[in-house]
């Protein structure tokens, strides 16, 4: 008798994963996105997998959380990493793709398996008595979170993400934009680089500050995620937080004056055929007209003409350490896993990592073997350790990182040698699980 397809809601990259392994695996899977019937406020098209916000996946240096974590996701058999190499764009040691391209390619990928059906509707409602993998993310339509809020029991968390904007490259100022990776570092055109002066800055600062912002609806109640602030909400802790944060002009040289410039902002490639360029670290919920007024004060930016502008969107994740197992499935309704940004990771790769761990999982529990999660001495390993067993009081989305993985062994003064030791024993834990489960 056919085996009856299991069930995934939501088209994100965590979805677009879970499909994939399953199917894969000879597993028939029906994948429900309601993308273009009833579009979120984030997402501009109907692609599976669409990025929305930044569009690189990190770092991919073997001595990075990043890096590892993509090296665990492709012994697993990733299918969004493979895209992403052919679709990627010049980012130095990042992985940055290509959007639209990107988009298309696992679309096709997945439209055309002969054991996906995608259907394009929105789910409301979660029956338990049937396995399925909820990857809905973080922007879960109202229906949807309610009906997981019943089950859980609790309403769920939830935190303001940000979306900088783009621009186009042919309205820069080339002769005070320049191309430049920090300390020369990867391909010399990897990023754009618009350099302030102090007084330069100053200004950009002040009307920063004065700048109008989108206002919260009555019901709305401000959490933001500390990895993803509002650019005004960083200018608002003082005026150097910018220009040591994410406006660091270290490693920079301007070529106009031979020096390092008092602040600078990153532009980061956004397609294949360079035209489209994303402010680096300026997400923001200033209104529209107030962007393109504020964003023109930066050195090179006189003439921007924007291709998208920043939006803020709300994040909903439910309280893993109290409604999830480290398998991915919820405690009181053990059939239904979860992936994703819901689950409470942040990040693209660290979403599409849980959708191949929770549909690894699905599959065991389909032929009665046990569920398994890595080590926590692993990349993988060490964010669902974070998320079901963590050790704050107050729940809040994780991202990849060595410092969340425990020290084995005496400990490493450097910090370099200590991060380059915590991958090299990743490597050889995930190596020595993946292959214990697989044989």
């Amino acid at each position: 008798m056919a085996q009856k397809p299991i069930t995934i809601v939501g088209g994100g990259l965590a979805g677009a994963e879970a499909a994939w392994h399953l199917a894969e695996h000879g597993i028939p899977v029906n994948l429900y996105e309601m993308r273009p019937h009833k579009m979120t406020p984030a997402h501009s098209t109907d692609a599976l997998a669409e990025i929305v916000c930044s569009n690189s996946l990190k770092s991919d240096r073997w001595d990075s959380a990043s890096g590892q974590l993509k090296w665990e996701m492709r012994k697993m058999g990733s299918l969004l990493l493979d895209i992403a190499e052919k679709t990627r764009v010049p980012a130095g040691h990042a992985l940055a793709v290509d959007r639209e391209r990107f988009g298309a390619q696992v679309t096709q990928a997945l439209q055309s398996h002969e054991l996906i059906n995608v259907i394009r509707e929105e789910v409301t409602s979660l029956p338990a008595d049937q396995p399925m993998i909820l990857a809905s993310g973080p922007l879960t339509s109202e229906p949807l979170a309610e009906a997981l809020a019943a089950i859980v029991g609790q309403q769920q968390l939830s935190f303001y993400d940000a979306i900088a904007p783009s621009i186009e490259k042919s309205s820069l100022d080339l002769d005070v934009v320049f191309a430049a990776s920090r300390y020369d570092k990867g391909e010399p055109d990897s990023y754009l680089n618009c350099p302030f002066s102090k007084p330069e800055y100053d200004l950009f600062y002040e009307a920063l500050l004065e700048a109008a912002r989108v206002p919260w609806s009555d019901v709305d109640k401000p959490s933001y995620f500390e990895g993803c602030l509002p650019v005004e909400v960083l200018a608002e802790r003082g005026a150097d937080t910018l220009r040591y944060g994410p406006f660091k002009p270290v490693g920079l040289t301007d070529p106009r004056t031979g020096r390092r410039p008092w602040a600078c902002i990153q532009l980061r490639q956004e397609n294949s055929e360079g035209t489209v360029y994303g402010l680096v670290g300026c997400q923001t919920r200033m209104k529209w007209p107030d962007q393109t007024r504020v964003f023109r004060l930066v050195p090179g930016l006189e003439k921007a003409e924007f291709t998208r502008y920043g939006a803020m969107h709300r994040n909903t994740f439910v309280n893993a350490p109290e409604v999830l197992l480290p398998t991915l499935q919820l405690r009181d309704e053990p059939n239904i896993f979860l992936a994703g940004q819901i689950t409470g990771v942040e990040g693209y790769v660290e979403s599409a990592a849980t959708g191949i761990l929770a549909a690894f999982n699905l599959r065991r529990q389909q032929s009665q073997q046990t569920l398994v999660f890595p080590p926590k001495q692993t990349i993988l390993g060490s964010l669902i350790n974070a998320i079901c067993f963590p050790e704050v009081k107050h729940f809040q989305p994780v991202n990849a990182n060595l410092g969340i993985i425990a020290e084995e062994g005496d400990h490493i003064r450097s910090k370099k040698d200590r991060y380059a030791a915590k991958v090299t024993n990743a490597q050889m834990r995930f190596d020595d699980w993946w292959n214990s489960i697989t044989d």
